[in-house]
This record gives structure tokens, sequence and C-alpha cells, in this order.
């Protein structure tokens, strides 16, 4: 019986995952790996457009407690963030190096 449960929740974690990787527009599917010329192709051009940082600093301690450092550390979220506005949905495409990494639809 623990099993039949284990193998369940594993299935909702893989079907949840797949979620964000997906999204349905009209009769087509969008999903991560197409290119930005394809997102444009079907959900027009974005409501609001913003470009996301490379990388960024941070301070951090040496061993031995002597004075810091600074150390550029790479920023996962590069790229561009692209919003649409479709009635009470605000869906946001993240594009990197010209193809989509992360689709969130969302209720307003």
């Amino acid at each position: 019986m623990r099993r039949q449960f284990l193998i369940l929740g594993l299935f909702g974690l893989v079907t949840a995952a797949q979620a964000s990787s997906t999204l349905r527009v009209g009769s087509h599917v969008l999903t991560a790996g197409d290119s930005a010329v394809r997102v444009t192709e079907l959900l027009g051009k974005p409501s609001y457009k913003s470009h996301r940082g490379g990388s960024r600093s941070r301070r951090s301690r040496r061993s031995g407690g002597r004075g810091r450092r600074t150390r550029v550390v790479a920023d996962s979220t590069q790229g561009e963030l692209w919003q649409y506005r479709r009635g009470d949905r605000v869906i946001a495409v993240t594009i990197v190096d010209g193809k989509v990494t992360d689709l969130d639809d969302r209720r307003r």
C-alpha cells in the first residue's frame, strides 16, 4: 500500500514539473527549448519585457578572518522575461540565448 502511494506521489511531482515547461496556446503547444520567434508567433508582442542580469557580485569572508573579498557569482536567471496579459491571466516566458527556458501561467 505504501509503495502505491509513493508511486502516485512521484507521478504527481513529475506531472507538476512538466506543467511549468509547457503551455497550451489555442491548438498549439509552447515548450521549453522553443525559440523566441515561436513565442512571438503564438503569443504576439509582449505586454512587458525586462532584462535579467547575467552576474552579480557577492562579498564573502576569506577563511582565517582576514578582510573581505568580492566574488562574482553567475545568476541562473539571466536573459529576458516576457510577460503577456490574457484576460485574468499573466503568462511569463523566460528567454535565455533566444530559447524558452521557463513558462509561468498565473491568474491575477
